[in-house]
């Protein structure tokens, strides 16, 4: 962790949601005049689209797990350098995973290479004097017996939809964005699952703050789904680990977001449509005393 140079981790499983998050933070950047380091966590998987195809063939024929979800597709060390050096001298390195053949035109016009789809761009150094690192991704708190990316970590959050409702989400975004048929996504599904289970779930118990979105209607069986539902069909449970650390005022909190109310003495609950307005009320203060911080 760092006082001069704070790193921030948005941790949450494909589909989660982040996005909400992301969006939530460029907004508080914008008002208060932060430049920040955006660093994407699909850049630190340990193989590109065709190789990931190939190591996850040769996994199944040897009666392995593989999945981008695990240790073993991800290079962990790497993530956890970044993180360490950023913290200490507010520099390092990162690349960009290429989902798309805009990302891939926009990167190769910049770079001059001729990277396609499914690519990473070569490591470069991070923009110079930036005030934070921003990290959006699946391991921003990632603990295994060789790395610990959390202990550099300064505020972690977690968007946490639960699993069916995540489920319904990767289902509706791989058919409609990728072409992938239910089968082929319900076999990601299941092959990740045990990853899920021992990576990505244990870190929600080490972020700061969770958002976790719930809905509203039979979300029982996620594959017959035939939409997601809507934010307003929904609720969103925000789990602080220790409010006197970044001293949440919740009555304030609850005052200003509409129909909110307090479950646990460190959870509160909103409707789902406000769940990007309650992040940002919730979140600038923090970053702001982040900020102030770094200021000394």
């Amino acid at each position: 962790m760092s006082i001069n140079h704070p790193v921030i981790a948005v941790t949450g499983s494909s589909g989660a949601g982040t996005t909400t998050v992301k969006r939530a933070f460029e907004h508080i950047f914008y008002r208060d005049h932060i430049t920040a380091a955006i660093v994407e966590g699909d850049s630190f998987h340990r193989y590109d689209r065709a190789e990931m195809k190939v190591e996850t063939a040769k996994a199944t024929k040897a009666g392995r797990n593989l999945s981008h979800f695990g240790a073993a597709a991800n290079r962990f060390d790497l993530l956890e350098e970044l993180f360490r050096t950023y913290g200490e001298t507010g520099t390092g390195k990162k690349r960009y995973y290429l989902h798309s053949e805009e990302e891939a035109q926009e990167h190769n016009a910049r770079l001059g290479t001729n990277l396609k789809p499914g690519q990473f761009t070569p490591f470069e150094d991070l923009p110079e004097k930036t005030d934070m690192l921003f990290y959006e991704g699946l391991h921003g708190m990632v603990i295994t017996e060789e790395h610990n990316v959390a202990k550099h970590v300064d505020l972690g959050i977690g968007v946490v939809p639960i699993v069916n409702l995540e489920w319904i989400q990767k289902i509706h975004r791989d058919n409609a964005e990728r072409g992938y048929s239910a089968e082929a996504i319900v076999d990601t599904i299941m092959r990740r699952m045990p990853d899920y289970i021992t990576t990505i779930v244990p870190q929600f118990s080490l972020t700061d703050i969770n958002f976790q979105r719930v809905a509203t209607v039979d979300t029982s069986n996620p594959f017959i789904a035939r939409d997601i539902p809507t934010p307003d069909e929904s609720f969103v449970i925000i789990r602080f680990r220790d409010p006197k650390k970044w001293d949440v005022d919740f009555p304030y909190l609850l005052s200003m977001i509409h129909d909110s109310f307090m479950t646990r003495r460190n959870s509160m609950v909103v409707p789902g449509g406000k769940m990007g307005f309650a992040m940002e009320i919730i979140l600038q203060p923090i970053i702001e005393c982040l900020m102030l911080k770094c200021n000394g």
